[in-house]
């Protein structure tokens, strides 16, 4: 069990790994759902006293990876963001930010997946919502959630580090690394192909007939 747990986990339980996940989580290739929460709760577990901590690094982790998709949006622009999503998801996007203030968006932070967040966050940067009002709020909200939930696993401890101790739990570990690295690849590999598609098409179209 601790050697499965580890071999995937064994970085993302330590203080730099869960600034370095909450990125990847806010990340627009990565993909784990609930992943940055999960680890949150097992270090919390582990060391209750510390639960304060491991939530403000999350969420300066979060912060962090939500600024570089947030840019990229800024870079990309409306138009740009077809490449990275199917328009009919696109457009309900654009929607739901045209008639949202920045403090609205950035509050939904606080709902967990299958909330589509990234998409949100990217979307807001080509829309070219107010930077500073987003992330205060994000930054608001995202420690709230992971307050609540360190908190929580501090008091429940005990019972989840029996739970850890358990075959469920090494079964978890493995379907979630699963996740993850098939997750990761095919976000990737999509982002890659309409990377590339759009290029071909921004070079045909500057080709004169």
């Amino acid at each position: 069990m601790r050697g499965v747990f580890y071999s995937f986990l064994g970085y993302f339980l330590t203080s730099p790994g869960v600034v370095v996940l909450a990125a990847l989580d806010s990340s627009m290739v990565f993909f784990l759902p609930l992943g940055i929460d999960f680890v949150l709760i097992l270090l919390s577990a582990r060391r209750p006293d510390m639960f304060w901590l491991y939530a403000l690094l999350a969420t300066i982790g979060s912060i962090i990876g939500g600024a570089g998709t947030f840019w990229i949006g800024r870079k990309v622009g409306e138009h740009g963001l077809a490449r990275f999503m199917k328009a009919s998801r696109l457009k309900r996007l654009q929607e739901r930010v045209a008639n949202s203030a920045a403090m609205t968006i950035a509050a939904l932070a606080i709902i967990p997946p299958p909330f589509p967040f990234t998409a949100f966050v990217l979307t807001s940067g080509a829309a070219r919502v107010n930077a500073w009002t987003f992330f205060v709020t994000l930054a608001g909200v995202r420690i709230l959630r992971f307050m609540g939930e360190g908190a929580l696993a501090a008091h429940y401890g005990r019972g989840i580090i029996g739970w850890m101790r358990s075959t469920t739990f090494t079964v978890t570990v493995a379907i979630v690394a699963g996740i993850a690295i098939v997750g990761t690849i095919a976000s990737g590999v999509a982002l890659y192909r309409s990377t590339k598609r759009q290029t071909v098409n921004l070079r045909s179209a500057a080709t004169p007939p």
